[in-house]
């Protein structure tokens, strides 16, 4: 009874600390509750005002009651969202003079694409997946793109921003000071995000690196649902209409399936196995983090466009490499100035093309037709919820186990030894 015990204790323990107590994602639930109930049934300013005040106060003074003093915060935030959307800060001169100053340096580098003789469908790719301009894409490249699930590599996102930040963190590894390097990846990366039009993905994966970056300079957990949690609140006040916007859904969404998923999908093979076989390691981490993102994604996508592309794994292991070199070339392009990287670059954006509309071309590449509700979409995301949960104290109900078997082996050998001597 004892090691029942233990073992519940040893997973209730686990599952609290490394996934799901996250104090800011109830918090953050709680602004979007208010958020769409400002846009929806809208109060007077007045009367939210006197509401919220009263409400933080009593909350002030339940400090020794902390459950009651929690659900005053949520309610406190519900208050706070329903403010916010219905009279939202304004923008900042500044940031607009900057943004459009950024956008006319991106206008000058379009130029120098077309100067180097890259072709109208690869121009249009390039424009798209580096600078963010799809004004030049046909329908034909969007529909090629979408019907595979390869469509998010069009809009600049966490994946373009990621590498960016890896690159970057490569050029300034040498530098002693871990300050001033993460300060100027981060600066490089919000400079990045200007240029290419601060639209919400790009704002969402900025403030996470930066979130990402600070956090490294104290060596603590770089990445979960808190800073994720965080990331939205700091958007949806500064910005609360991005919350009905499909790009901030779809991006966020993405992100906190794989922090909940990919975990799960990741340890089917042991570390040290994947370790020793490299190969299998990055492209079993690349199936992983495809399936989780499209957990994420899959009934959204379904519920505004009415589609599910079925080969979506396979289209991943063609632009997900034919991003990083994209990207890449495009810098050593604006760098080098040299036409076998011109070369280059529409070489591989010429076969990435190829292979989408290959995969496009197969049977049932795209299941059309879809049209579930709202409501039917909020359920299939709460039964995603419901059953990550369950694979996540499966999984650790079964890791644990082995460990305590393997703990209960190694004392009856002890005992066993000491018995003998």
């Amino acid at each position: 009874m004892s090691l029942w015990n233990g073992l519940r204790i040893r997973v209730k323990v686990q599952v609290r600390h490394q996934l799901f107590i996250a104090p800011l994602l109830p918090v953050a639930c709680c602004l979007i509750a208010g958020i769409v109930i400002g846009r929806y049934y809208p109060v007077g300013e007045g009367w939210l005002l006197c509401g919220l005040c009263g409400v933080l106060l009593i909350t002030l003074l339940l400090r020794y009651h902390p459950r009651w003093q929690t659900a005053g915060i949520w309610l406190a935030t519900i208050l706070l969202g329903m403010i916010i959307i219905q009279y939202p800060l304004p923008d900042s001169e500044m940031v607009q003079r900057a943004g459009e100053r950024m956008l006319a340096y991106r206008d000058q580098l379009l130029r120098q694409y077309q100067q180097w003789g890259i072709g109208e469908e690869n121009y249009a790719i390039v424009a798209a997946m580096t600078l963010g301009d799809k004004t030049a894409l046909t329908p034909d490249i969007r529909e090629s793109f979408n019907i595979t699930g390869a469509g998010h590599v069009l809009a600049i996102s966490g994946l373009h921003l990621g590498i960016l930040y890896m690159m970057v963190s490569f050029l300034v590894r040498g530098l002693r000071l871990r300050i001033v390097t993460q300060v100027l990846t981060i600066l490089l990366i919000w400079a990045f995000a200007f240029l290419v039009g601060m639209s919400p993905s790009v704002v969402r994966s900025a403030t996470m690196l930066t979130i990402y970056g600070l956090l490294s300079l104290g060596y603590r957990q770089k990445m979960s649902i808190n800073v994720l949690a965080f990331t939205a609140i700091v958007l949806l006040v500064l910005k609360p209409q991005s919350l009905f916007d499909i790009g901030f859904q779809m991006s966020f969404l993405a992100v906190l399936a794989i922090l909940l998923f990919y975990p799960l999908f990741n340890s089917v093979f042991s570390e040290r196995w994947l370790m020793e076989h490299r190969l299998v390691r990055w492209l079993w981490g690349m199936t992983a983090l495809s399936l989780s993102a499209q957990i994420g994604v899959a009934p959204l996508i379904a519920f505004y466009f009415h589609r599910f592309s079925t080969y979506f794994l396979l289209s991943n292991f063609v632009v997900i490499p034919c991003a990083y070199l994209i990207l890449v070339g495009a810098i050593l392009l604006f760098v080098m100035r040299l036409q076998v990287v011109a070369t280059v670059l529409t070489t591989v954006t010429t076969w990435m093309r190829q292979a989408l509309d290959a995969i496009a071309t197969l049977p049932y590449a795209s299941i059309d037709g879809l049209y579930p509700t709202l409501s039917q979409t909020i359920l299939i995301y709460i039964f995603i919820l419901l059953f990550g949960i369950l694979l996540t104290y499966s999984y650790l109900w079964i890791k644990n186990l082995r460990y305590f078997r393997s703990t209960i082996k190694n004392k009856m050998v002890i005992l066993f030894c000491i018995l003998l001597t």
